[in-house]
């Protein structure tokens, strides 16, 4: 399983409530130890979902990571315990931290507490939704392309197919599939 773990970027999802008038402070706090986190190796960003009223009270912290590994050594870093310790006294109680690998990144439901589905379902969806995006891509996409050299024509089709997974397909996918990705959590 640790093995598995090294071959995989790895995301942490914390999330906190921060008490009432302490807003500014959290984010000068918050904004210190992103800048300090940048600067350990594998680090590969951090997103901020701040609060949003009527939807969710709390700030979510998205720390990616290329590897186990390397996720370890700042989630037990010196740096990382002298921040929270700085930072204690500008939330309600500790964060709670959850760890995702790969794929399952994908699949979280906006302003729920992160839950991954299984991977068998996580496995058909990805594969639907390749295997539909492959096949409009090469209908739509590939004819324009036509004269560029096979290699340019495959990093264009491969960039552009993850790129609208990421940000597009995914993210709608996983909210129309969501009764049967998250059947227990449907109200």
């Amino acid at each position: 399983m640790e093995m598995e773990q090294d071959e995989q970027f790895v995301t942490v999802v914390i999330t906190q409530v921060v008490k009432p008038g302490c807003e500014s402070a959290y984010e000068a706090w918050l904004k210190d130890i992103t800048r300090v986190a940048r600067t350990y190796i594998g680090h590969l960003g951090t997103n901020v979902i701040r609060p949003q009223l009527g939807v969710r009270n709390e700030y979510v912290i998205i720390f990616r990571f290329d590897g186990y590994e390397n996720l370890k050594v700042w989630m037990t870093s010196r740096d990382r315990e002298y921040w929270l310790n700085q930072g204690k006294h500008l939330v309600e109680s500790d964060p709670d931290v959850q760890q995702i690998c790969g794929l399952e990144a994908w699949f979280s439901l906006p302003g729920q507490p992160l839950k991954t589905p299984p991977r068998y379902k996580i496995a058909l969806l990805t594969w639907g939704a390749v295997y539909v995006l492959i096949n409009l891509l090469s209908t739509l996409v590939v004819p324009l392309l036509r004269g560029l050299p096979p290699l340019i024509i495959s990093l264009i089709v491969t960039i552009t197919m993850v790129l609208l997974l990421t940000y597009i397909v995914m993210p709608r996918v996983s909210r129309l599939f969501s009764f049967w990705l998250y059947p227990k959590s449907r109200k």
